[in-house]
């Protein structure tokens, strides 16, 4: 066989997908593109940034995934996947201990891409989501069962649930913090929420004061409070003007009157949701002085805020990686705000945390709240609300 010309070896190295393939190609491309769901959102990413992240061409990612939905669906089941795969392994009478280890040990592994479940599997179609939801069950299951087995009190799911989202919290945040010390920490919280009675929460509840919902008294106002439920159903991607101006009783051209494009929109309602919150952290700590009170206080205002303004804290949380830098600003500096105040309270209850540690367990309290108001389908009570609070200052170690 005759030498490559020079072109053409020129042209082979030209190429980064040339020459021989790593035989995790496909492994990595996922890993890659989780990561960029996960921090862009599923319309803003794009196979060419996938691509890049891996090092090939697009020519080359088309070989493995014939399109971006494919891709997408494959990256929003590969950690339901892995964990599953993994409890497999684990015995069916195995220790509550062993049984979130290896769901912690698996989730931490796939930390980067982990965010597609959580939100923006929304945009996957009906099978998928239903097959999404049949392997997550299984781990609820494994969870649950364990659960009930070493310790049977009431509202085993719920607990199940919840420590499920102390552990999956790893995925909603980028606090840099070593593997076995999150596993550790994690680990530690999930088990605690587990073996968390929601009872003593209720028995314990304080008033909580919230701000009022806001009443929209102006044009500008009634599109804002239309969009949010519309987002919240559909995924802000998949809402249009029209639907907007539809339901205010205007044009789709008439809106730009009041917000130059829909992504303004979007910017208000994350807006109008850091300020709520605030407002409430505000109000709720205004005469508590003893750290610990200040921890639960903070606990029932964030399970109440989220309780009370479900549809407006879902788009803020699902859709606020798809504003871009200069709108996303101003709520980057309002989360560190809220979650300096957790961080510094929980400190000082609980010293030998470290900043991150301290960080970490905050963001899994949020998890839990997520994944417990999931259960309870955020049907709101006095009873709910102090349910979750409970397993919340279960999670951070009260």
């Amino acid at each position: 066989m005759a030498p490559a010309s020079p072109s053409a070896r020129s042209a082979a190295s030209a190429d980064p997908s040339a020459g021989t393939r790593p035989r995790n190609r496909k492994q990595l491309i996922v890993d890659a593109a989780g990561q960029v769901f996960s921090e862009r959102g599923y319309h803003k990413a794009s196979m060419e940034e996938v691509a890049a992240g891996v090092g090939i061409t697009a020519a080359a990612l088309y070989r493995h995934f014939p399109n971006k939905y494919a891709l997408f669906a494959e990256c929003a089941h590969v950690m339901v996947d892995g964990l599953v795969a993994a409890l497999d392994e684990v015995p069916a009478e195995a220790s509550l201990t062993d049984v979130l280890t290896e769901i912690t040990r698996v989730t931490i592994a796939h930390r980067a891409s982990g965010g597609v479940y959580r939100w923006e599997a929304r945009y996957l179609n009906r099978e998928d989501r239903r097959r999404l939801g049949v392997k997550f069950g299984r781990l609820v299951e494994r969870v649950d069962e364990a659960v009930q087995r070493e310790h049977p009190l009431p509202d085993e799911r719920l607990r199940a649930m919840a420590a499920l989202g102390a552990i999956g919290s790893i995925t909603m945040h980028h606090t840099s913090i070593a593997q076995r010390r999150a596993e550790d920490l994690l680990l530690a919280s999930a088990l605690r929420v587990a073996v968390t009675d929601p009872a003593v929460g209720r028995l314990s509840a304080r008033p909580v004061e919230l701000p009022a919902r806001p009443v929209p008294r102006t044009r500008r106002a009634e599109i804002l409070a239309a969009s949010i439920p519309l987002f919240a159903r559909d995924g802000f991607a998949n809402v249009t003007n029209g639907q907007i101006a539809e339901a205010v009783g205007l044009t789709p051209s008439a809106l730009y009157r009041h917000y130059p494009g829909k992504i303004d929109v979007l910017a208000a309602a994350c807006l109008q949701a850091a300020g709520l919150l605030s407002q409430g952290v505000e109000r709720n700590l205004r005469d508590v002085t003893d750290p610990h009170d200040a921890v639960v206080a903070l606990a029932a205002t964030y399970v109440a805020y989220c309780f009370e303004h479900t549809e407006l804290n879902s788009v803020a949380e699902a859709e606020f990686v798809g504003l871009p830098t200069d709108l996303r600003q101003p709520l980057v500096l309002a989360q560190r705000e809220h979650i300096a105040v957790w961080e510094q309270q929980l400190r000082l209850v609980r010293p030998e945390l470290d900043p991150r540690q301290a960080r970490v367990l905050v963001h899994a309290g949020f998890g839990v709240v997520v994944e417990a108001g999931r259960r309870l389908r955020w049907r709101d009570s006095p009873d709910h609300r102090a349910a979750v609070t409970a397993l919340v200052t279960g999670a951070l170690g009260l």
